[in-house]
């Protein structure tokens, strides 16, 4: 998806990584104490998901901590919900069980052994977030209740790219919540 603003082309993820990459690079920018839920709301509008969210990986579960909504969207999951990391498609995401990028969820060849959900996933990115240390904080993930055919090489690029982001600004938060 590309924008027109005074005749150049201005797309929205990139602007935002963009800005994100600055104010990270020197800590200073007070606009982006709320960095993640915009990199979410972004990525969501970008890719046309309607959910978008954060996971953290806490003793043995996946815990979500921020969650985006595309307008109208059932807000099917909640921020500080919970559950097993075994049965989530996260985890099968990180094992190689399961692709980074699914345009259709239904037609997997493993369908049948996929964790049940309260609600239809049709589409479904998933890419790990990596902190400066090397450990694995969660996922950085989007779905849609839809399938979508159209999704490419760079929707998963893109996620990947965000998720980067996202462990910067989780990095950068940790001293914070240390002291």
């Amino acid at each position: 998806m590309s924008f027109r603003s005074n005749g150049i082309n201005a797309d929205p993820f990139d602007g935002l990584m963009s800005r994100l990459a600055a104010a990270t690079a020197d800590g200073s920018d007070p606009a982006f104490e709320d960095g993640v839920s915009e990199v979410l709301r972004v990525v969501r509008d970008v890719l046309q998901m309607d959910v978008a969210f954060v996971s953290q990986f806490v003793e043995g579960e996946r815990v979500f901590r921020d969650v985006d909504f595309a307008p109208g969207a059932a807000e099917v999951i909640a921020v500080g919900g919970a559950d097993p990391l075994e049965v989530s498609f996260c985890k099968r995401v990180l094992d190689g069980r399961l692709p980074e990028m699914v345009r259709d969820v239904a037609k997997l060849p493993n369908f049948a052994e996929l964790p049940s959900t309260s609600f239809p996933i049709g589409a479904h990115l998933s890419t790990p977030i990596v902190l400066a240390d090397g450990r694995v904080y969660g996922t950085l993930c989007c779905f849609s209740y839809s399938p979508d055919e159209a999704l490419t090489e760079r929707d998963i690029g893109r996620l990947r790219m965000a998720a980067r982001m996202v462990g910067k600004l989780l990095d950068r938060e940790r001293p914070r919540a240390s002291s």
